[in-house]
Formats: C-alpha cells, structure tokens, sequence
C-alpha cells in the first residue's frame, strides 16, 4: 500500500507541475509538459506518467488558485476571438476545438477551428483573395487506425493566432484523435460558442 501512495504521490507531483508549465509557459502538449514535468521532480520518465486527464484536473485547479480573475478574462476573449472568425469562415462550416473550448486555454494559447469543405484548397483562396496574411502547414490526425495529414493554415488577429485544420465534410460523421491512443477531439459549432462567450 505505501508503494502505490508513493507512485500517486509522484503522479499528482508531475501534474502538478506539468500544468504549471503550461499554464506559465503555454506549452499546449500533454506529452512534452509531462516529460518537462518529471525531469524537473528529478524523476525518471516512466510509466508513471499522470494521465492527460490528470493534468487537466490539476491544470484547472492552478487555474482557479493563481489565475482566476486573469484566466476568466482571457478565455473571455479568447471565446470572442473564436466567435468572429467563425463568423468570417461561415461557409466552411467551422467548428471550435482545443484548450479554448474546454476552458484549459493557458496564457499563450492559440484558438483552434476546424473547418469542413470538399475542396481543401478553397479555404487558401478565400484568405488570398481576402488579403489575409497566413501561414501554411500541415498537421497529423488520426481517424480510427488510420493517419491523415491534413492542411493547417494560421493567421492572426489582434495578435491572437487562429490555428485552421482543413477537413471533409466526411469527417463531420467520424471521430478525430491527434495520437493513436488519444481520446476525440471535442468540438462545437458556433452557437454554442456563443452561448460559452454569454456564459464565461
């Protein structure tokens, strides 16, 4: 018994301290925070590891502890940013995904849409033909057992970056991991953003 209090010990240390850094350094990825977490514990990375789950837990504990008043203003306006760019992106019928939707936007976070078209290419002429400055890249997705790499276009807005993931319409009906063993990425559609931007 005393083994496994230390193993949760050592557990609720790295998350603490993985949802410090990215509530402090805005890193977004479970994964490098963790591993970040667990070399400053001076802790070998071992199957140890807390769950992403757990970090979220202590992530939104920091949150309310250190950063309430801050934390509830920025994902407020975080919120607004995401409202007006999927006005904007109306046609592409956007949808809110990421840290800004779950309320576990860190200080630096960015805001995620995903947006769904049968031509991929159609969201790169609009912002062309829009004069909007962006950036391209491309992203890993997963579908099942199978990887996809999609197209990823970023521009920003007051300084805020609006990261776009490029989908199918078919994606709409299946579930979308960013790893193999992750679990879906949870997304909403404008109205309920908006109800998110009257509640927060």
């Amino acid at each position: 018994m005393p083994k496994d209090n230390g193993r949760n010990d050592r557990r609720s240390r790295i998350a603490y301290l993985a949802a410090r850094l990215m509530a402090e350094d805005g890193i977004e990825d479970y994964a490098l925070a963790k591993r970040k977490a667990a070399r400053q514990a001076g802790m070998p990375e071992t199957r140890e590891l807390p769950t992403n789950e757990e970090v979220e837990e202590a992530f939104r504990t920091y949150q309310q502890i250190y950063h309430h008043e801050e934390h509830r203003n920025r994902l407020r306006v975080l919120r607004e940013t995401a409202v007006r760019a999927m006005r904007e992106l109306a046609r592409f019928n956007p949808q809110l995904t990421g840290s800004v939707l779950s309320g576990n936007a860190g200080k630096y976070a960015d805001v995620n849409l995903q947006l769904f078209t049968d031509n991929e290419k159609a969201v790169e002429l609009y912002l062309i033909d829009r004069r909007i400055p962006y950036k391209s890249a491309q992203s890993r997705l997963y579908s099942g057992e199978e990887m996809r790499t999609v197209p990823v276009y970023t521009l920003s807005d007051h300084g805020t970056d609006i990261e776009l993931t490029v989908l199918s319409p078919l994606d709409l009906r299946s579930p979308l991991r960013t790893s193999p063993e992750g679990k879906n990425i949870e997304r909403a559609k404008l109205p309920a953003v908006e109800q998110l931007v009257a509640d927060t």
